[in-house]
């Protein structure tokens, strides 16, 4: 039997792992106070709350509940799932949301985790009080309520919770990454793509999660080592997202301001064939903007600066080019881009420049949202469509 600390293949790599993933949560609120970013509190926090779990099952291998018999640990392993879940909602809503302020209402998203919290404080306080609590591990309440009772009922709530909360989440960046197409032109620095990588780790932590937990409750038990595995996954998992989210700048919309209601630019009272006119004259002179001033040159060109040299609303700008155009504004002024990309090659260009170069003269910012672009738009690569205007 060996005493604690047992530093063995079980223990070890787990102890790495949590303590570099505690060095990120201090590096991360050291930046929050420094620069007070909600997103760097929302993720220290959600990787604190992930490592909680993981030294409970690191302290566990390392001998502590054999050596130290009467622990009193499960009074807090508290269903962490019930918290992570809204603490990934929160810190995606913090990164795709322009000044995103944590307010009351917030606290509502943790009513759950804190009743818990309350709830195990308080069955620990009565059965502490009972003759015999220091001899052993867990007390009356514990044993007879909370075990066979509360756990599983907090098995299916947890798992109903977090299934709900990446729902809603995956929602919400599927949203913000279809909103920035209708406000930005060029939108590869915007795309977050961290966070969908963030995303796709948390669900398939929680499939891996929920399939470990059918297989040790319906078809065969798992002991401690058996679910190892998932504490390991978590782990690095932890380690990667606070890595990645220290390291990527998530405030790019800090300082943008892109929420509106699209609206239409009739006047109610107008007959339909008035209307359809005014839609017309708008479209010609939007057309005409685009053609003769060429604000697509401008790589950081968005919404609200098209809408200021148009003398339209933001709202009244997008309503036009969703409904006259047929587009979203990205794709609008991206298709500028293209054909003045196509129009420069005939005039040889590409002699001079390289296809990259020519992109950026265009109003293109990035070679992969270049390529992209003219794929969607053209059905060629850049280069393709370079050999078929010389064959």
């Amino acid at each position: 039997m060996f005493l604690f600390p047992n530093f063995n293949i079980h223990s070890t790599p787990l102890l790495i792992l949590v303590l570099q993933a505690l060095v990120l949560v201090g590096l991360l609120l050291k930046r929050y106070a420094a620069k007070k970013n909600a997103s760097d509190a929302i993720l220290a926090i959600l990787l604190l709350t992930v490592s909680y779990t993981q030294i409970c099952y690191t302290v566990g291998f390392m001998g502590w509940y054999d050596t130290f018999r009467n622990t009193k640990i499960n009074y807090f392993l508290i269903p962490a799932g019930t918290a992570i879940a809204p603490l990934i909602y929160l810190y995606v809503k913090s990164v795709t949301k322009s000044n995103f302020k944590f307010l009351k209402k917030h606290w509502w998203h943790f009513a759950i985790p804190l009743s818990l919290v309350a709830y195990r404080f308080s069955i620990f306080t009565y059965d502490a009080l009972q003759p015999g609590f220091n001899e052993t591990q867990n007390g009356i309440l514990k044993i007879e309520l909370d075990e066979p009772i509360i756990l599983p009922i907090l098995s299916v709530v947890g798992f109903s919770v977090m299934l709900l909360y990446l729902a809603f989440t995956i929602q919400l960046y599927v949203n913000y990454r279809q909103k920035i197409k209708q406000y930005f032109s060029n939108i590869f620095k915007l795309e977050l793509n961290w966070i969908r990588n963030f995303l796709i780790v948390f669900t398939l932590l929680f499939i891996y999660s929920s399939v470990q937990d059918f297989v040790g409750s319906i078809l065969v038990d798992l002991g401690y080592k058996e679910r190892w595995w998932l504490n390991l996954l978590m782990a690095v998992c932890a380690l990667y997202i606070g890595l990645k989210g220290y390291i990527t700048d998530t405030t790019k919309l800090n300082t943008l301001d892109f929420s509106f209601s699209p609206k239409q630019i009739s006047i109610p009272e107008l007959t339909k064939d008035d209307k359809k006119e005014i839609d017309k004259d708008a479209i010609q002179a939007i057309s005409e903007l685009m053609a003769q001033e060429k604000p697509y040159l401008n790589p950081d060109l968005n919404l609200s600066e098209l809408a200021k040299q148009a003398n339209l609303t933001r709202g009244q700008l997008s309503e036009i080019i969703n409904s006259g155009f047929q587009m979203n504004f990205n794709d609008f002024v991206n298709s500028y881009r293209v054909n003045a990309f196509k129009g420069m090659l005939k005039e040889g260009k590409h002699e001079q420049l390289s296809l990259l170069g020519i992109a950026y003269e265009c109003g293109f910012n990035s070679k992969a949202t270049f390529n992209r672009v003219f794929k969607k738009l053209t059905n060629f690569s850049p280069t393709q469509y370079l050999q078929s205007q010389s064959g």
